[in-house]
């Protein structure tokens, strides 16, 4: 039986962020699409998890990507409309059991995109 990873999200001007927090993750499988993402992995334990997230707004599937750490899968994906704050990840206007926003990631949009470009090129260099 497969059961949801704890997703955490939070929103960027350029970018959407979502963690799924699976400690030793294994056969992990990032599937983005233009307004649908999909996320599979295993843990340690041969626990199966399955997340899938129809999103907000459409996204570039082409530049967006996952980073994966002993402790979770970390996906950002790049806005289709930029600077557009995304006031949830999830197209539908409920908020699932297993997800939540990650208020330590999230913050005022001003003078940020500094700070985004340094995040995103140290993603891009793992």
């Amino acid at each position: 039986p497969r059961q949801p990873a704890k997703t955490l999200w939070y929103d960027r001007p350029r970018y959407v962020y979502l963690e799924f927090c699976v400690e030793d993750s294994t056969d992990v499988k990032v599937v983005i699409e233009d307004h649908r993402l999909v996320f599979s992995c295993k843990n340690a334990d041969g626990v199966e998890f399955y997340n899938e997230i129809n999103l907000y707004a459409r996204v570039n599937s082409k530049d967006s990507r996952e980073k994966r750490s002993d402790r979770s899968v970390t996906c950002f994906m790049r806005k289709w409309k930029e600077k557009v704050a995304w006031p949830r990840i999830t197209k539908e206007n409920i908020k699932p059991a297993w997800l939540s926003v990650d208020f330590d990631n999230w913050r005022d949009w001003e003078g940020d995109e500094e700070v985004e470009r340094a995040m995103v090129e140290q993603y891009a260099e793992v």
